[in-house]
């Protein structure tokens, strides 16, 4: 292969560059939001079209009332009308209508209305009656002794108005052959104040109760809210009552079925929150149980160095010194790695297209010189167009740095570590493989070198045991699977060398299909 820029192998800290970012306190103060009450909510939603139904319900109560309160005074009027009818006569070719005052005062007979009548002769002269009484505008005459009804005005005032023609002749027989007609108007009249009295007292006693019946459906409503929502309440205090470090689920046997959905969303926040947290416990109790080694042994080395008074002595403390922390430097890092590895989120943002073989062979271009000082030789395959994925490049990065630092740790002086990109394109899976010249891995092991700061017993390699597990978590994020088989080009009983395989889902489909193999 070609050079490579020199990359640090162990995982050395660099310096993080930095960036100047404006402070804006405008900008980062929240958004102030308005709480919405959930009982005041519903209860606008209630009350609101019940105080609209209300004058609505006025309204259709009295055009029913004064539909009510017409009929009985219609009738009276349709039989006032036929009595008047039946009075008018012919006599000698002559229409008269002997009315004695007894009959005129029972006609007009009224407490409250105002009852007019009148009598119209076929040739339009006033037989009897008012004068000033409207005549119909009736087009066409309606069949004689049909009683009909109209809205007039009369004087000013408002009349309801019940007229009938009547042919006086109809029951007599013609004397020369031919029928003559004789046709009489009779009307009836009379205001609208007993039906407007009427229609004002079937109000009265529709509207006053509900005067009372209102606020009671009113207490009612508020009643049924405040016992409804009750479950919230005993729910909050439930809550409330717990303490901190109580991340038990909520019992969702005590809530209403409508409440069930919250409360199972709750109980799977505090599931994700009580794993989070685990996490973290198990991070600090591993990085403090880890860390104690490699501490220790630059406290000791440094108090060796200031006990002694040799210079050979002194800088052989200092080397140790300087080992140890490089080991704790490394095993930071790796901490670090496996921390952000475990809290990256599938759906986060930061998840793009990337180019494998590329990102590939980058990584490998910078283990060249660290394969150069273990004399191993170092190298790597890429199919001839380009394999595309999507996840987090960084995170991709770490996956094969811990994949080939692990493959060189393992792998004897003389030996060979290979870098591999290829697809399968039948099945749309990018291929990332790691092969290696060195032990190998048991397959009875091979279900555990994956765990935290596990070791296999008989290897004298140095390490922290994070590597795998940071792979692990790394290809979890980013729906891969990683497998372990023996290294199928290696012939050496002794060294049957190890090859890890991780298939990503491919994010483009390209032209052509490759086997596994």
């Amino acid at each position: 292969m070609s050079d490579a820029r020199h990359a640090d192998a162990d995982g050395k800290e660099k310096p993080a560059a930095t960036s100047s970012i404006l402070y804006d306190p405008v900008a980062t103060q929240p958004e102030e939001r308005i709480q919405r009450s959930l009982f005041g909510e519903i209860l606008d939603w209630m009350l609101v079209p019940l105080l609209l139904l209300w004058p609505m319900s006025i309204a259709i109560t009295y055009l029913v009332a004064k539909s009510i309160a017409n009929h009985p005074f219609d009738r009276a009027l349709d039989d006032n009308v036929i009595v008047l009818a039946q009075q008018v006569k012919e006599v000698n070719g002559k229409v008269v209508a002997p009315l004695s005052g007894a009959a005129r005062d029972i006609l007009r007979a009224d407490d409250i209305d105002n009852v007019f009548f009148q009598i119209i002769g076929p040739n339009g002269e006033l037989i009897d009656g008012d004068r000033e009484l409207p005549l119909p505008a009736d087009e066409e005459k309606p069949v004689s002794g049909s009683v009909q009804f109209r809205n007039d005005t009369m004087r000013g005032t408002d009349v309801r108005v019940a007229y009938v023609y009547v042919d006086l002749r109809r029951t007599r027989a013609p004397s020369n052959g031919r029928r003559d007609s004789m046709v009489a108007l009779i009307q009836v009249a009379e205001t609208l104040d007993k039906r407007a009295f009427l229609a004002n007292e079937i109000i009265k006693g529709v509207i006053l109760p509900q005067f009372i019946i209102l606020p009671v459906a009113l207490a009612l409503v508020w009643f049924a809210l405040s016992r409804g929502l009750s479950p919230l309440a005993e729910l909050q205090q439930r809550i409330r009552a717990r303490r901190s470090d109580d991340l038990s689920p909520i019992d969702s046997g005590q809530v209403p079925e409508e409440i069930s959905p919250l409360v199972r969303s709750l109980n799977e926040m505090l599931e994700r929150l009580s794993q989070s947290i685990q996490m973290q416990k198990r991070f600090i109790a591993d990085a403090a149980h880890q860390m104690k080694t490699p501490l220790a042994g630059m406290r000791m080395q440094s108090e060796l160095a200031l006990r002694e008074e040799r210079p050979e002595e002194i800088h052989r403390s200092l080397e140790q010194l300087s080992k140890s922390s490089e080991t704790a430097t490394r095993l930071v890092n790796q901490l670090l790695s496996l921390a952000r590895a475990e809290n990256q989120n599938p759906e986060s943002s930061s998840f793009v297209p990337v180019e494998l073989s590329e990102l590939a062979r980058n990584v490998v271009h910078d283990w060249v010189q660290q394969s150069f000082a273990h004399r191993i030789d170092l190298g790597f395959e890429q199919p001839g167009h380009p394999i595309m994925v999507k996840g987090n490049p960084i995170m991709l990065r770490e996956l094969l740095t811990n994949l080939i630092d692990n493959a060189l740790r393992y792998t004897p002086a003389g030996g060979s570590v290979t870098v591999r990109v290829r697809a399968n394109a039948a099945q749309e899976q990018a291929i990332l493989e790691v092969e290696d010249t060195g032990p190998g891995i048991p397959p009875a092991e091979r279900a555990h070198v994956f765990e935290r700061f596990y070791r296999i017993l008989g290897s004298n390699v140095e390490g922290s045991g994070l590597g795998l597990a940071i792979v692990r978590e790394i290809a979890q994020q980013h729906d891969a699977i990683v497998d372990i088989f023996n290294n199928p080009h290696s012939h050496d009983p002794k060294h049957p060398g190890c090859l890890f395989r991780v298939t990503l889902r491919m994010e483009q489909r390209p032209d052509f299909i490759e086997d596994i193999g």
